[in-house]
């Protein structure tokens, strides 16, 4: 476990040198965050929907603070593959799934939390009908937090399954386009999923998906219960576990299988 804490603090500190990337990403998370909300009054001024407007701002604010934990990929490991550097790798002393899931967890926190606290910063300033609202009382809170960092669990798991099929196909472009699609729709992002029918909320808010931001959030907004707080926890803890039993098994087959070629 020593191990993997070293590789997670010096990813941690390459990630502070790229201070210009921050600021870039925060100013264009905020354009995005400000025009996706002027859509949404305009929808709400035409046709009132059941979910206040307030929690939907607050919804994509969140959404917005913490974007770079959905989008964030290991881009050494990407190119360690296609050219098969990976081969180093397979002789430090580590397991090679960890490894990189320390890299990835490192590398989404520390992007998320230096982009969140100025842009929520910002949200909270904004008028009424515009900002990021308070949680809805301090248990929420609490219990978002944890659900946040589940979802963060979840998150650095489905990457770590993405590169375990660019192993096998080299080329990241497809898989990659195809699962952040899903993940874009699937997660809340493009659209809360609290705007979906109530038909569809049924089967998507089960899938793994649903559990990086949209759980934490109806946790933080009270659109979902307190008392259904540990179940939908729960429901998080299942999907990581799942998904990161599916990583080392892909893994482990892969390296049976690796093939490097070159001098």
């Amino acid at each position: 476990m020593k191990a993997y804490l070293s590789v997670f603090r010096m990813r941690w500190k390459m990630e502070l040198q790229y201070r210009g990337a921050v600021v870039g990403g925060v100013i264009c998370q905020m354009f995005f965050g400000l025009i996706l909300i002027a859509l949404y009054r305009a929808l709400y001024a035409g046709k009132p929907q059941a979910m206040p407007l307030s929690s939907v701002t607050t919804y994509v604010w969140l959404q917005q603070a913490f974007f770079r934990m959905l989008l964030a990929s290991d881009s050494d490991l990407l190119d360690k593959i296609r050219t098969g550097n990976i081969a180093y790798d397979l002789c430090r002393p580590l397991q090679l799934y960890g490894y990189y899931y320390s890299r990835i967890m490192a590398q989404k926190l520390l992007g998320s939390l230096l982009r969140a606290a100025p842009m929520l910063v910002f949200a909270a300033l904004l008028p009424e009908g515009w900002g990021v609202c308070l949680p809805a009382s301090l248990p929420a809170f609490c219990a978002a937090v944890v659900g946040l960092f589940l979802g963060l669990l979840c998150m650095c798991a489905l990457e770590n399954v993405t590169m375990g099929f660019t192993m096998r196909t080299l080329d990241s472009r497809g898989m990659q386009a195809m699962l952040n699609l899903l993940m874009m729709i699937l997660s809340g992002n493009i659209l809360p999923l609290t705007l979906f029918p109530d038909s569809w909320q049924r089967v998507i808010t089960a899938l793994p998906y649903a559990q990086l931001l949209d759980a934490p959030i109806r946790l933080y907004t009270g659109e979902r219960a307190l008392s259904a707080a540990p179940a939908a926890l729960l429901l998080q803890a299942a999907w990581t576990i799942t998904i990161v039993c599916l990583g080392l098994l892909l893994w482990r087959s892969n390296q049976k299988k690796m093939i490097l070629q070159g001098g």
